[in-house]
């Protein structure tokens, strides 16, 4: 049977990859790790043997907080949830297997009672819950005590923006998903141009292979220039 954890198998030098939609995947193989997310998959790769009953991971969008959940999803057997489709009533059901993942939880709409229950049962049933979230939880502006108490209790893995590895690494593969060839120097001066976000990674490439496509040219740096700009100006 084939192990789901992200890395598995590879030895110490794990790699995963990252979401890319032209090819949509969320296994552990479709992801890759650099500095700005070892951390949190050294955490997801920590499961069962967590330190605490939850755990959240807090970074901006694009970073891969949701292919995460997906992979630890695939590992646990645990459903996914939006944090603001929370209900005390729901919590038994949703926690059935023992392990909850709860996305967006700096999302408007959070009941607080329902998310305290949940860590509650976690807690005392021997189970986990991974929380995503774009922001620390200092900054949800809670109301309730008992919560802010139990968050804090739990490990806060933050996941950063691509640095230029990752950035390098998921241009290579996009490219290479729709089999264009570019080289790295291409590669580069995109990495130094471009929008620091995996979401502008895949958009980049998507409008390179189509704009090259319907004009009949090359992806080259004249090309790019021209989408990095469109890009910058918010064209379509």
């Amino acid at each position: 049977m084939t192990d789901p954890r992200p890395g598995a198998g590879t030895g110490p030098q794990r790699q995963l990859t990252l979401d890319l939609p032209h090819t949509p995947a969320l296994g552990a193989e479709d992801f890759v790790v650099s500095e700005c997310n070892r951390d949190a998959v050294d955490f997801i790769n920590l499961w069962p043997d967590w330190p605490a009953s939850a755990g959240i991971l807090a970074g901006p969008t694009g970073s891969g907080k949701s292919h995460l959940g997906a992979i630890w999803c695939a590992i646990t057997g645990a459903p996914s949830v939006p944090a603001a489709a929370i209900t005390a009533d729901s919590v038994p059901e949703l926690l059935g297997n023992g392990t909850l993942l709860v996305e967006d939880a700096h999302a408007p709409g959070l009941d607080e009672t329902a998310l305290f229950h949940a860590l509650n049962w976690a807690g005392e049933h021997g189970g986990h819950i991974l929380i995503t979230t774009r922001s620390w939880p200092s900054e949800w502006r809670l109301g309730l005590p008992d919560l802010v108490s139990r968050l804090k209790a739990a490990p806060l893995i933050e996941l950063h923006e691509p640095d230029n590895m990752l950035l390098n690494l998921v241009l290579v593969k996009l490219f290479a998903d729709r089999q264009l060839a570019v080289d790295t120097g291409l590669v580069d001066y995109l990495v130094n141009r471009m929008e620091r976000s995996l979401a502008a990674a895949v958009l980049l490439v998507d409008r390179l292979d189509r704009q090259a496509l319907e004009q009949k040219r090359r992806i080259n740096r004249r090309l790019a220039a021209e989408i990095l700009q469109s890009l910058h100006e918010g064209g379509a």
